[in-house]
């Protein structure tokens, strides 16, 4: 149903015949002071080049923002917040690290080196007050996939379960047995499947860190924001499916390999059902208690989250709980329920990762880079915008490729800003970046004297804390009409990236989100909307005829609006349209009226008129002549066309021009000053911009009333 717009102005209700064009108001413009190019390069290069004190200061200053803050570090007011925060992000990243080492195929150790060392970095290097940094369930799935590829090309068994199945396997026709320990050329040591495994990890880690330092370098941080929201919403919920599937194995205690690679959640799902027979009970009913209590405290937080101040630490309480039931229940050796293993304390030494490796894993570094640092910059800008201070996105790319390049030495894997933290975090009362260095005194804890208390703790109640935490990306597919409704392409784009990442891989859905995102951009481009243009009753204002009513039609005046600029991707449906909207073509109303004349004389070179031949001759006269009549002036309103380009401007060009054969006049109202410096040397108005003052307006109502005018004009002439 059409809006309706009835609006009185407010001058008195007489026809103004005056119009004001553009031309008649004459600006002074700045000098325009040219500068050799050669001249300004030298110039920028010299100004870098030179190194003063302060300029190091700064560069100090600007690579560790902490040196810059932390000196003005209020105690009075962000000691407590901070305090409290960063417990509470400890000790929920102690349940979470453990868990998310699942997805990494890795050991729980590897997890909570990484959630100590990240958190210590990006302290020294953020610009975030607020962000949390550390394991990211997404990022974690995406280095275990790397790593399960890898260590099945090695020729590791994949699972764990399943280690003791492999070790009597004999390679057909080869005679040899295969063990779990292979050579990797470390010297004379031997690195089995565990080694291997934190090796690949820590050199896809080394490297997506370099990527990231070196996009910071060239300033590349503003390739951000060609991750519009629909294709990271979308990217994080298919991927929050294969987060899903990989953890069912352990909800219902089944022995299967891990699928990597394309196709990974449809060949999980047919190994499920086809070992379903196979479920393990009591991890079954573990799992089924575990998501139960964890989904009702989730769901109790979020409905009494402003008188609960203090987010309840459940993670924490159901490992505990299931720790003690696991080890006094003796649930391995009864059961056979998998359990994490041994923890140790301490740490281990530091090592340079194994470059022999890269020529593996150089291509799937790129991905990770770019999910770590999108995520990392759209968290850090959406809580900055919300608490009014700025960050700096190439600064941030800086931190988080160091929170990736030096734990690397210290066997971690990626890492990266997460949501869930970082509002747990600003909700718990977080003022600065001290709380992450709270948090990681908690994990340093854990690391010393308490990671060996978990070595009963069941593998499903860690599936089950995974899977819990995807409730908000899994709550996406209940705002998809509500999407389709207000965008149906942002829609489209989130369902394309969700499908790609979830049926296909990670990689490739990251691949087809972005792509698939700037198509529709550019089809919004080349596509855009365009209008016919009606004047609001009694007022010197012009809307859309097809949103709106109570229009009125200007007579032989047609006003149309192109909502985009005029480039070489759009100049045919630009031209397209305006010969719809106006119903006049001047090329075929130049071809009609030459086939007329052409007709024309070619009866009266035969002599061949007759009164019927004269009738219909002067009927296609009257026609032709009613049909210029019927549109003398076509008015383009430029006020949505932000510029144009070359091919843009010699559009206009040959709109003018070929409307001028057909004797319709075309204005241009509402132009910006670079749409007019186009147009103006492009030799739009002429030599010398001479017939500015007839062409170019301020207002589509001033060009309306110039229309109106020459045409009583032409009027009076023709009496």
């Amino acid at each position: 149903m059409k809006n309706s717009i009835n609006m009185k102005d407010e001058t008195d209700g007489n026809q103004m015949l005056e119009y004001i064009p553009h031309a008649l108001i004459h600006l002074e413009r700045k000098a325009d002071k040219r500068v050799s190019p050669w001249k300004s390069v030298k110039a920028k290069v010299t100004k870098e080049c030179t190194w003063t004190s302060k300029k190091a200061k700064n560069s100090l200053l600007g690579f560790f923002p902490v040196l810059r803050w932390l000196p003005k570090y209020d105690f009075k007011e962000n000691t407590w917040g901070d305090v409290m925060s960063g417990v509470i992000i400890g000790i929920i990243l102690v349940p979470q690290a453990i868990a998310y080492s699942l997805l990494a195929g890795l050991k729980p150790i590897y997890s909570l080196y990484t959630s100590f060392f990240a958190n210590i970095i990006y302290f020294m290097m953020g610009t975030s007050r607020h962000v949390s940094v550390g394991i990211f369930s997404l990022i974690s799935l995406m280095v275990g996939q790397v790593v399960d590829r890898e260590v099945l090309l090695a020729g590791f068994e994949l699972d764990d379960d399943a280690v003791q199945q492999l070790n009597n396997f004999s390679i057909s026709g080869n005679n040899i047995t295969r063990t779990v320990n292979i050579s990797l050329g470390f010297g004379d040591i031997e690195c089995g499947k565990e080694c291997y495994a934190i090796t690949i990890a820590s050199l896809l880690t080394f490297t997506a860190g370099i990527y990231q330092v070196l996009m910071g370098l060239f300033r590349l941080g503003f390739l951000s924001m060609y991750l519009s929201e629909p294709m990271l919403d979308g990217f994080a919920t298919g991927a929050s499916l294969t987060i899903l599937t990989a953890q069912v194995k352990y909800l219902l205690g089944l022995k299967i390999p891990r699928s990597p690679g394309i196709g990974m959640l449809v060949t999980t799902w047919y190994n499920i059902f086809k070992n379903i027979h196979h479920t393990n009970y009591c991890d079954l009913i573990t799992s089924a208690i575990c998501i139960a209590v964890l989904v009702a405290a989730k769901e109790i937080g979020d409905r009494y989250k402003d008188k609960i101040k203090i987010p309840l630490p459940t993670e924490l309480v159901v490992i505990v709980v299931a720790t003690l039931v696991s080890h006094y229940g003796n649930l391995k050796e009864m059961y056979g329920s998998a359990v994490s293993g041994v923890i140790p304390t301490g740490f281990i030494p530091p090592k340079v990762p194994d470059f022999s490796l890269f020529g593996k894993i150089a291509v799937d570094a790129v991905p990770l880079a770019v999910i770590s640092f999108a995520f990392t910059i759209s968290l850090s800008e959406m809580f900055a915008k919300k608490y009014a201070y700025t960050v700096e996105a190439n600064q941030e790319m800086f931190a988080i490729g160091f929170c990736n390049i030096i734990p690397s030495f210290f066997h971690c894997f990626a890492t990266s800003a997460a949501l869930a933290k970082t509002l747990v975090k600003t909700s718990t009362g977080a003022m600065t970046q001290v709380s992450s260095v709270i948090s990681a005194i908690v994990v340093l804890l854990v690391l010393l004297f308490f990671a060996p208390l978990f070595y009963s703790l069941q593998k499903c109640v860690l599936a089950c804390i995974i899977i819990v935490s995807l409730r908000g990306a899994l709550r996406k597919f209940k705002d998809l009409p509500a999407q389709w409704r207000l965008n149906k392409i942002d829609a489209v784009v989130w369902c394309v990236t969700v499908c790609s990442s979830a049926l296909i891989s990670i990689e490739v859905g990251l691949m087809v989100g972005v792509v698939f995102s700037m198509l529709c951009l550019v089809l919004r481009s080349q596509l855009p909307y365009a209008t016919m243009l009606s004047q609001i009753q009694n007022t010197v204002f012009y809307e859309d005829g097809q949103k709106y009513e109570n229009l009125l039609s200007v007579p032989k005046v047609k006003i149309f609006r192109f909502n985009a600029p005029l480039h070489y991707a759009n100049k045919g449906y630009f031209l397209k349209s305006l010969y719809k909207m106006s119903g006049m073509d001047p090329g075929l109303e130049i071809i009609r009226r030459k086939k007329i004349d052409k007709q024309a004389k070619k009866q009266t070179k035969r002599k061949q008129v007759d009164a019927s031949n004269t009738f219909h001759y002067g009927e296609a006269q009257i026609e032709l002549v009613e049909k210029r009549n019927d549109l003398q002036t076509i008015i383009l309103d430029c006020s949505t066309i932000g510029f144009l380009d070359t091919t843009g401007t010699n559009t206009m060009k040959v709109l003018l021009k070929d409307y001028k054969e057909v004797q319709i006049n075309v204005l241009l109202a509402c132009c910006s000053t670079t749409v007019i410096d186009s147009l103006i040397r492009g030799g739009y108005f002429g030599k010398e911009n001479s017939d500015m003052h007839k062409l170019l307006f301020y207002t589509v109502h001033d060009a309306v009333q110039f229309a109106k005018a020459q045409t009583l004009s032409t009027t009076d002439s023709t009496v």
